[in-house]
């Protein structure tokens, strides 16, 4: 699935694997083993790597959903989330921590995911 999404989005942007893994800093043969879901457990650095080099982000790698049209779709925040913001602000919490720990909580999601996936496979067969 990630590799899907990357060969999609390279190819969109016109780019070669060569072209992109010089781009990004990336092995080409790793990045051409992901793309054919060879290998499939990326570290949240390389995706951080291709995700910057491609223009999107990491939720849209993981998800199939850029942050940006999810957050298209939430208008309203409520007070609860204000206040929570507020008291990470006056606790010091940067704009690049937060996204440093939504990237780091969606690795650790998508990884969990991936990992289920995996024993599943391994068990059916």
């Amino acid at each position: 699935m990630i590799g899907e999404r990357i060969r999609k989005l390279r190819k969109s942007k016109g780019y070669s694997l060569s072209e992109l893994a010089e781009k990004a800093g990336v092995s080409k043969s790793y990045l051409s083993y992901l793309e054919r879901d060879l290998q499939t457990n990326p570290s949240l650095q390389f995706l951080q790597k291709i995700s910057l080099s491609l223009g999107t982000d990491i939720e849209y790698l993981l998800d199939g959903v850029s942050l940006a049209e999810v957050e298209k779709n939430r208008n309203i925040v409520d007070e609860e989330w204000k206040k929570l913001i507020q008291k990470a602000i006056r606790e010091g919490m940067t704009k690049e921590d937060f996204v440093k720990y939504r990237d780091y909580l969606q690795f650790q999601k998508w990884q969990m995911y991936s990992q289920k996936g995996s024993k599943e496979e391994g068990t059916s067969g």
